[in-house]
């Protein structure tokens, strides 16, 4: 091989490196790639405030609490009007914090009401290469051209009655585009194809509820794709039951009745066991995977009625399951059993998940504190940070930058 032949092979490979190392780097969806709250990256800052380690800070206008979604150069998160008659996608440039794209996606006459807790703009996008998906539950759904900003196309035909607003976000696996609409008065699970946005297939729950009423119904999971037995299963929690389907047709393989309303955290398979929570009265379940039909008498791992999320999202690592529930109990139990480890409060109204990275859980509040908390089998609470707002939105990661949105602002931060 020539030297010139020899130089152009490693300029190729170096760049096939770079943009693994890249890609590697995106958090393209709720809770990151694998769907858990889980970060390779080292050396995120564990100390910050408004005038210590933060790279840029961006005000993002009017009101929403998705969490932002990261691939390659560009940032996207949505937004909204507090009235929810325009709905947004936004996209910001990742080293500066510019914004790129301000995109109004849909307009709407009359919104179905919102509770003011809750923002039209709370389901988290999910992106790849050239493609952005936004969800706004009934509201519509569309997807976009990263680069340009253009609507590709849109639904505005699945419909339910969200009763307080949506907050489910959309899953993208394979070719399809995942939905729950678990609604005040229908329930069902779609399957949109990503290239068209046209119905795969569409299966209603057909959950037993023990109370007819419409409140008890409605739940704002995420799905997650999880492979069980050598075989892809999708698994939606919803009020009342967690279903699992096959992703290619919908056909139902196994439900687990639980009850509890306004299921709210992604599944999580880990050490033998799917982890889901149910809302009201709060509880964390530990299903043992797969089996067919009705598996409730037969599959229960562990429940853990005490000190559980109903809207955090909960952290597995290393046979420890990590949680902090809305009042701000932060707990460490063993994952495999249940059992307590240690438990710790924390104090102020939590909705955003935690994130975990380098043996590090990140936790903020929606009032603008956030703790950084060893992740082992002691509690050490590392630091306490201080933002000028809260959080409703989940962090996200992009490189060694943890990206926090507050009410108001995307904060990029970053150790200096």
């Amino acid at each position: 091989m020539t030297s010139h032949a020899f130089r152009c092979l490693a300029v190729l490979l170096f760049s096939a490196l770079s943009v693994e190392a890249a890609r590697a780097e995106d958090w393209p969806a709720f809770r990151g790639p694998t769907g858990d709250g889980h970060s390779k990256a080292v050396g995120l800052p564990t100390r910050w405030s408004e005038t210590e380690n933060v790279r840029w800070k961006t005000a993002i206008h009017d009101k929403g609490w998705s969490s932002p979604v990261v691939f390659g150069d560009q940032i996207w998160l949505t937004t909204a009007k507090a009235d929810g008659k325009e709905l947004f996608a936004v996209c910001l440039d990742r080293a500066s914090g510019r914004i790129l794209h301000d995109v109004k996606v849909f307009e709407l006459e009359k919104p179905p009401f919102c509770h003011p807790y809750n923002s039209y703009a709370s389901s988290t996008p999910v992106i790849e290469k050239g493609r952005l998906y936004v969800h706004f539950g009934t509201n519509g759904t569309a997807c976009l051209d990263t680069d340009t900003g253009k609507v590709l196309w849109e639904r505005t035909d699945l419909k339910c009655d969200h009763f307080r607003g949506a907050a489910s976000s959309p899953t993208l696996h394979g070719k399809h585009l995942y939905l729950i609409f678990d609604g005040f008065d229908t329930q069902y699970v779609v399957a949109l194809d990503k290239e068209t946005g046209k119905n795969v297939w569409k299966k209603d729950r057909d959950i037993q509820y023990k109370n007819a009423s419409g409140d008890e119904k409605k739940a704002y999971a995420t799905p997650a794709v999880l492979t069980i037995d050598g075989k892809e299963q999708l698994v939606c929690p919803s009020a009342g039951a967690t279903i699992a389907y096959n992703p290619a047709d919908g056909k139902e393989l196994w439900r687990y009745n639980h009850g509890g309303m306004n299921a709210a955290c992604q599944p999580i398979l880990a050490n033998g066991f799917i982890y889901i929570t149910c809302g009201y009265p709060a509880l964390v379940l530990a299903l043992k995977p797969g089996g067919e039909g009705d598996v409730t008498k037969t599959h229960t791992g562990f429940k853990v009625p005490r000190s559980a999320p109903t809207r955090p999202g909960l952290i597995l690592s290393d046979g420890l399951l990590f949680m902090v529930n809305d009042a701000g109990i932060a707990s460490c139990l063993d994952a495999k059993t249940g059992d307590p480890v240690w438990q710790e409060r924390v104090n102020g109204a939590f909705s955003a998940s935690p994130l975990i990275a380098d043996g590090k859980i990140y936790i903020s509040d929606e009032a603008g504190a956030s703790h950084v908390i060893e992740a082992g089998k002691k509690y050490n609470r590392i630091a306490t940070n201080k933002l000028a707002d809260g959080c409703m939105a989940s962090p996200a990661v992009a490189g060694k930058c943890l990206l926090m949105r507050t009410k108001t602002h995307l904060y990029c931060i970053e150790q200096k």
